[in-house]
């Protein structure tokens, strides 16, 4: 069995194309279009894997992520944005994010980080 994804962006195009994409691979994806939502996935279902936009209205991506990391230590987050904001990756990355990738992004590139960081279960 492979683990949980969750897709948190605020452009509807970029989360159906990536739950569309793990689904195939056989991860059980959730989908979040803000803070709110996404918090609510992460207490009632657990993700194993956090695939976050840092820019998002309302509750950025690094109160998100902050607030993720509350909830469950171990989630694994991988942050997208389409900014070269090196101080919000750094911070990010300090928040214990597992690396970032810039949007328009490269799907091998994220599905590689995907699959090394959950790997099919027995």
């Amino acid at each position: 069995m492979k683990g949980k994804i969750l897709i948190v962006d605020d452009q509807y195009g970029i989360r159906i194309l990536l739950n569309e994409i793990f689904k195939k691979e056989g991860y059980q994806t959730y989908q979040a279009a803000n803070g709110v939502q996404a918090l609510s996935i992460v207490e009632n279902e657990r993700p194993d894997l956090l695939i976050l936009d840092m820019k998002i209205p309302g509750m950025d991506g690094l109160e998100i992520l902050r607030r993720v990391k509350k909830v469950d230590q171990s989630v694994g987050v991988i942050i997208m944005t389409a900014y070269g904001e090196l101080d919000m990756i750094h911070e990010a990355m300090d928040l214990g994010a597992i690396t970032h990738f810039a949007k328009p992004f490269d799907i091998d590139e994220i599905r590689d980080v995907v699959k090394k960081h959950l790997p099919i279960r027995s």
